[in-house]
């Protein structure tokens, strides 16, 4: 496996950043949304960010998202009691200025920060946007709670707060532990202490937006428009080609210095959806970060070494970390194809991990040999025993489900998103496995996320590819996928073993750290041994960014908080490349 750290792969000079232009309505005072300004720190105000969406987002209501690439568009806007720490990935205070708990550890009482406003948007009758209030809170986590149908996440926080199953059985005509005490005190009350009820908090799904969107917009309308209290406003939204942000110069939070949020005066995110053409408008000076960088990219990127020499190549920062994302085949567990455990056995250790990220990958991720969730800080993952290649192993298995050397198994429809091609490298080297070990015969097609994701949540599809990635630092973010409380959003795999969901229950209600993340090794273990999924790798992220882009700090949920990315003036007197250049006969390069 290849693992990067943060550093500078090659700088070497370039032009001035072209500048686009703009005027006062782009966030700009002067009119011009490029021109950097020096505040106290040694930072600068102003300059846009160019950032790209290899896929187009499915929805930008918040309680509606599941998929990263919504997550980050409506997250420059959506913000809700709690944040994430872009570095640490630790919690803080948001729109909550300070909380209590009780002795009890189920109480908790929150200030909710004064002055804070929702963007001025049309539905207000006078068009300004009004202050948030503890009643905000209480009607957006209601929400969260209900069985509404646009509603994604009604399984966050059943057996959570308290009365939460009431409200959803229509035996309560609200939230019982969700109390407004005044205009700038909210109480929630839980079932029984609850460790992660911080990072819930700073899930995107708790986000708060005021209910006169909803009354004019509608649920579906707020599909594709977002009035929030976030660090950037929404000016243009065109799903699939552009949306554009203009800075909240009414916004919140502050740095260290006493300088306001956010520093940057537009963010503008495109959607070019094939590599090569992202890349290219990377090294065009188009775009300022690519995520998602195969690794055999780099040397195309970072241009020959004659290009390197004569100054003419992009100048670039490369970062990496080992991402808490899993790429992972589904089934459906109650298809007529894949209900016999036998098959899914067969189909897990018919695919050469190894192989796949050593060869197809070139290093760039980590073989799921063990479980459904990711290493991470605390958590028991080698204690878990997952799919080794054996494919001996697998035609046995295969053969006790009724189907010898293939023979009789319905051809099969492999269904997944492009993502700029890497999906379908990926696809064709698992094909390639099944039909040579099994002789079981799969192909594929091939959508957007936005028409696959609508398409698997209805049980359309037996057979399909996805990917998850952290909604916080903890197992059960990955575990809740399986309970059957969930089958009707995340649950895509029709899965319900109550033995599961007692063992992941009392995970999720156990407070030592140690005994709960046992609890949850435990039930990855039965996902393994039941062969809910055919889980393939965890990977490791890669971004290329803009030396002049600072404070853009990479991650393993690959959380984005831009309200505290800025950028600095290009350095037109320093000629940096990267060390390991050599000559044709393989001598460092001294440009001195």
């Amino acid at each position: 496996m290849k693992v990067f750290s943060q550093f500078i792969l090659a700088t070497v000079f370039i032009g001035l950043l072209a500048s686009c232009g703009g005027d006062s309505e782009d966030g700009s005072e002067d009119g011009n949304p490029e021109e950097l300004v020096q505040v106290e720190g040694g930072k600068f105000n102003g300059g846009v960010l160019r950032l790209n969406s290899i896929e187009n987002y499915t929805t930008l209501f918040p309680v509606a998202i599941n998929d990263v690439y919504s997550h980050h568009v409506a997250g420059n806007v959506y913000e809700g009691l709690f944040r994430f720490d872009q570095t640490t990935l630790e919690t803080a205070p948001a729109l909550a200025e300070s909380f209590d708990i009780d002795n009890s550890k189920t109480v908790y009482t929150f200030q909710i920060r004064k002055g804070v406003m929702f963007h001025d948007d049309e539905c207000f009758s006078d068009g300004k946007g009004r202050e948030i209030t503890a009643n905000d809170f209480k009607y957006c986590l209601e929400y969260t709670c209900s069985k509404h149908e646009s509603n994604k996440w009604d399984a966050l926080f059943r057996d959570v707060i308290l009365g939460v199953n009431d409200y959803q059985d229509g035996s309560a005509s609200d939230v019982k532990g969700i109390v407004v005490k005044d205009n700038y005190t909210l109480e929630i009350t839980l079932e029984d202490p609850q460790s992660s009820l911080p990072d819930m908090l700073a899930m995107l799904p708790s986000a708060v937006y005021p209910s006169e969107a909803v009354d004019h917009y509608g649920y579906d309308g707020l599909n594709n428009h977002m009035v929030g209290t976030g660090p950037f406003i929404a000016t243009s939204i065109e799903n699939g080609k552009l949306v554009e942000f203009k800075k909240n110069k009414n916004y919140w939070r502050t740095d260290d210095f006493g300088n306001q949020l956010p520093y940057l005066n537009q963010v503008k995110i495109s959607f070019i959806q094939d590599k090569k053409a992202e890349l290219d408008a990377f090294k065009n000076d188009e775009l300022d970060m690519v995520w998602g960088l195969p690794v055999e990219e780099i040397e195309n990127i970072m241009g020959t070494l004659e290009e390197a020499k004569a100054g003419e190549n992009t100048e670039f920062e490369i970062q990496s970390v080992n991402s808490l994302n899993i790429q992972y085949y589904g089934f459906k567990f109650t298809s007529e194809v894949f209900s016999d455990v036998n098959v899914r056995k067969a189909f897990n250790y018919a695919v050469d991990r190894d192989s796949l990220v050593n060869y197809i990958l070139d290093g760039e991720g980590v073989p799921a040999h063990n479980g459904f969730v990711p290493p991470m800080t605390g958590y028991p993952y080698e204690s878990v025993n997952g799919y080794d290649y054996n494919p001996t192993l697998a035609k046995q298995l295969l053969a006790k489900a009724g189907f010898a050397n293939g023979n009789g198994f319905p051809e099969l429809t492999l269904y997944l998103n492009k993502s700029g091609g890497v999906n379908v490298k990926i696809a064709d080297f698992i094909i390639a496995m099944l039909d040579n070990n099994l002789g079981v015969k799969v192909k594929t097609e091939t959508m957007p996320i936005s028409e696959l994701y609508p398409k698997v949540e209805e049980g359309e599809l037996d057979f399909w590819r996805f990917g998850w990635i952290a909604d916080y630092p903890d197992p059960a973010t990955f575990l809740h996928l399986f309970h059957s409380g969930g089958a009707n959003n995340n649950n895509y795999f029709s899965y319900s073993n109550p033995e599961y969901d007692k063992v992941f229950e009392e995970g999720v209600k156990e407070i030592d750290d140690e005994k709960r993340n046992q609890l949850y090794a435990k039930a990855d273990q039965m996902i393994i041994d039941d062969a809910v999924i055919m889980p393939l790798m965890f990977t490791v992220g890669i971004r290329l960014i803009n030396p002049t882009v600072k404070d853009f700090e990479i991650n393993e949920m690959e959380f984005r908080d831009l309200a505290v990315v800025n950028r600095v003036e290009k350095n037109k007197s320093t000629t940096r490349v990267y060390d390991n250049l050599m000559d044709e006969n393989g001598e460092p390069i001294d440009y001195e």
